[in-house]
């Protein structure tokens, strides 16, 4: 099934520039895909939005090829769709019913010092997909995980650029600071998508940008939609600011578990790099964020405090959501992808 999922959407033409559009998932991208691929037809209306499950598979992937005109675009799509109103349109209700159901999902409004000191405790018997690597993961998981977690980390770090413009003092020279480091410091081969992508290829995997999106489900892909979401609109910059906190707090701890787990199996060290290079460096940016982004975002603008706290609650919940279907999925000793890997290179 796999090499089917994947030969169906790279049989279509793919001229430079992008990744081939992948199969829909149900009425919803299904006519965006249609209209992408230069169809004339009318696009799913309010009431098709409204009946959708927010975190199913239909929504977010609609939501991610709608988001995705904006970072490297599909092959075949003209430039011109990213600006298309009609696809605006869509993904302006597709965005509300998305964000509407994590604000009522994310319980009560908590205080910025609750939801960072709840982000700053370190659980000793955690259940993510880090601790499960860790403590029983195999090649396959490893691998699986590295296909899950592509469709965010071949583009890791443009969703928050597009931040800066709207911070201004402290909070726009640390965000500048830690993009910095995930560029690679000016050097093309150590950006972090770059080294990410070395990942995969030292896992038998393609690195190419987009390549595993047929198999990546809802749960990954709510996870990258969130970041465009609050990347996209002026004023969700607060909840951007919390959304990014909230990775850089959890990502050294995690990254630290998952570098030991693909040693104890094996991994070739090329692979490890990218998490050797997160435990350092996020263990810096964590305090910069702290301090610099969110401190200084909110000596400027101290309203937007519950947006702050807003998106990085979202994010654990994501996360959470995330994780809960992935070890799931490997306790049943099945794929947590939507089809098994070809396990050939």
């Amino acid at each position: 099934m796999t090499t089917t999922l994947l030969r169906e959407s790279e049989e279509r033409t793919r001229p430079e520039g992008g990744p081939p559009l992948p199969e829909p998932r149900g009425e919803l991208s299904e006519a965006l895909v249609a209209r992408l691929r230069g169809g004339s037809g009318a696009l799913p209306g309010r009431r098709a939005t409204e009946a959708a499950e927010p975190y199913g598979e239909d929504l977010q992937l609609a939501l991610h090829l709608a988001y995705e005109l904006h970072y490297q675009g599909f092959a075949g799509v003209p430039d011109e769709a990213e600006w298309d109103p009609a696809v605006l349109e869509l993904r302006t209700r597709l965005e509300h019913r998305f964000e509407d159901a994590l604000r009522a999902d994310c319980g009560r409004p908590a205080a910025l010092d609750e939801v960072f000191a709840v982000l700053l405790t370190e659980p000793q018997d955690g259940d993510g997909v880090s601790h499960y690597l860790i403590r029983h993961g195999t090649r396959e998981h490893v691998r699986e995980h590295a296909v899950l977690r592509s469709v965010h980390q071949l583009r890791e770090a443009d969703p928050h650029l597009w931040v800066v413009p709207r911070l201004r003092g402290r909070a726009k020279a640390g965000m500048i600071t830690i993009q910095y480091d995930e560029y690679g410091c000016g050097r093309a081969e150590h950006m972090h998508a770059r080294l990410y992508a070395d990942l995969l290829s030292a896992l038998g995997l393609d690195p190419s940008y987009g390549h595993y999106l047929p198999l990546v489900g809802a749960p990954a892909l709510a996870n990258a939609n969130l970041m465009s979401l609050l990347g996209l609109h002026r004023a969700r910059r607060g909840a951007l600011v919390g959304h990014f906190a909230a990775l850089e707090i959890g990502s050294s701890p995690a990254a630290s578990r998952i570098a030991a787990a693909m040693r104890r199996i094996g991994t070739d060290e090329a692979a490890v790099r990218f998490y050797d290079e997160h435990v350092e460096a996020d263990a810096v940016h964590e305090q910069l964020v702290r301090r610099e982004v969110v401190g200084g975002l909110l000596a400027e603008e101290p309203g937007l405090a519950r947006d702050v706290a807003f998106g990085a609650e979202a994010t654990v919940f994501l996360e959470d959501a995330f994780a809960a279907s992935v070890t799931q999925a490997w306790e049943k000793d099945t794929t947590a992808l939507r089809a098994p890997l070809d396990d050939r290179p």
